[in-house]
Order: structure tokens, then sequence, then C-alpha cells
């Protein structure tokens, strides 16, 4: 469907900076752009990616970044990676931490330098007054603690992140796990899978929870949404995700869009980062 003007929809989650985008980067940003998408997140998930997800901010408008070190790259942290990001995320148009967390499912590195990667970079965060975007899979106990430990010197602090630490990205837990996290004011982030047949247990915390906690987004070019699956994720099908959580809670496209686009927009912070 077309967009009408007033219904401005965002992707928080894009690695548009990716390859498998170099030979036509730019049709994508435009069919974005032609389906009402406004803005467009790109987290690094190293240093290197880290700078391009900055340099496609350059390029285009709509795109902002985040700068981080995913759980699955910290085997190539070094001494300097932290002052590395702290420089990185002083640059314009980055406007989060991430992609940072904990990954057990795949655990290219032990779990406990996951964790201390993932503790230095909260406290980067938090030094810097910076939201972050967390990855989390198949570590809920530890990534819960870790954010809770975090959320509770953001409180004693009285730092503004308090009440808007940042998004767990692509979710997957069961609703306890989710209100846990929204009773720290996260938010919590949705893609192609609530599409899916088989993801009942994601449709049914969809609809259990409030829209105001609710972020869209793609992981483009992953998690393609079912009516394309098969094929290359990219920005524009946030639409797909955003139709598909309007179905689960019979709420209005309308008020879906500008309910998840208004929380991006206060966690973000777009405009002071132009």
């Amino acid at each position: 469907m077309d967009y009408q003007s007033s219904l401005f929809l965002v992707d928080t989650h894009c690695h548009l900076n990716f390859d498998v985008f170099n030979s036509d980067r730019d049709q994508v940003v435009e069919r974005a752009r032609k389906n009402g998408i406004t803005r467009i997140l790109n987290p690094g998930i190293d240093i290197e990616t880290s700078k391009s997800a900055i340099n496609c901010a350059r390029e285009f408008p709509e795109v902002y970044a985040a700068v981080g070190v995913h759980p699955n790259e910290c085997l190539g942290w070094k001494s300097r990676s932290l002052a590395e990001l702290n420089r990185l995320a002083t640059e314009k148009k980055v406007v989060a931490i991430g992609e940072i967390g904990l990954d057990y499912y795949r655990n290219r590195a032990p779990k406990g330098t996951q964790q201390s990667i993932f503790r230095q970079q909260l406290e980067l965060a938090a030094r810097l007054n910076l939201p972050v975007i967390i990855h989390n899979r198949d570590a809920n106990d530890d990534m819960l603690n870790i954010i809770q430990e975090w959320h509770h010197e953001l409180v004693r602090k009285d730092s503004s992140l308090m009440n808007c630490p940042g998004v767990m990205h692509s979710f997957s837990g069961d609703i306890t796990l989710a209100k846990a996290l929204v009773s720290l004011h996260f938010k919590i982030g949705i893609d192609g899978p609530v599409t899916y047949h088989n993801s009942q247990l994601l449709q049914s915390v969809v609809s259990s929870l409030p829209l105001e906690s609710l972020f869209i987004e793609t992981d483009a070019p992953f998690l393609t949404p079912q009516p394309l699956r098969g094929k290359r994720n990219e920005p524009a099908n946030v639409r797909i995700v955003a139709e598909k959580i309007s179905s689960l809670k019979d709420e209005p496209l309308d008020r879906v869009i500008t309910i998840t686009t208004t929380g991006a927009d206060r966690l973000f912070g777009w405009r002071e980062a132009n």
C-alpha cells in the first residue's frame, strides 16, 4: 500500500552498510522513501562496520548510525576498542551504542568475554548518555541480570537514560521477559518473525504488550517477513511488520505507525543528531 505523507515510518534496525546492498543501496533507500520510511537506524557490529554505518549515515539523510561490538565479534575486541567506540560515538548522526549484548547460541566467544565487553559498552553508553541496542540470543538470565544492574546504576545516578535506556532488538523471548524489560523502560524490537506462521509466542507477546512498548524494525538483510521470505530483506518491508502488529492488536495502522515512530523519535533524538 502507499502511505499518506502524514504517516512516517521508521526502521529502527537495519544493516544497510552490509556488502549485500553494495550494488543497489541507492535504490533500496529510494524504495524506503516511497513506502513512507523517513528514518533508518544502522547499527555497527564491530569497529569497521561502525565506521561504515557512519559513512552510510553521511550519504543518506534518512540514515542514522549506532556504534558497537556485537557479541559474535567479541574475539576481535582490542585494548583500544573502547576508546575507538568512544571516538566514533561523538560523530554526527550517531544516536546509540549498538549492536551489543550476549549470544550463547552461536557462542563464538566465551561467555565471560561476552559479558565483560557487554558491560564495558553499557558503561560507555551511560557516560555518553546514549541509548543502547541490545542483541540477546539464548542468554536471557545473564542478559537481564546485567541490564538490571546497569539500570540500577542509572537510577542511582539520576541519569536521564533511566527512563529511555534502549531497545531489545529482534525480541524472541516470552511475555515474562518482555514485561521485565518494559519495567526497566526498554522498548521491544519487533521484526519479520512476527509474520511467520510458527511464531505464536512472539505474536502473543505483541498482543499482550502496550503498543507504546513496541518498536518496528527489519534487521535487513535478514529476517524477511512472511510474504517475501527467501528474498533479501530491506527497510521498505518494515511496513509489513507494522501491518502485522496492527492486525494482532486490532489497532488502526496509522495509530501503530504514529506511536512507534514517536517512541523512536524520543529514544534516538534524530533531530538533535542533525
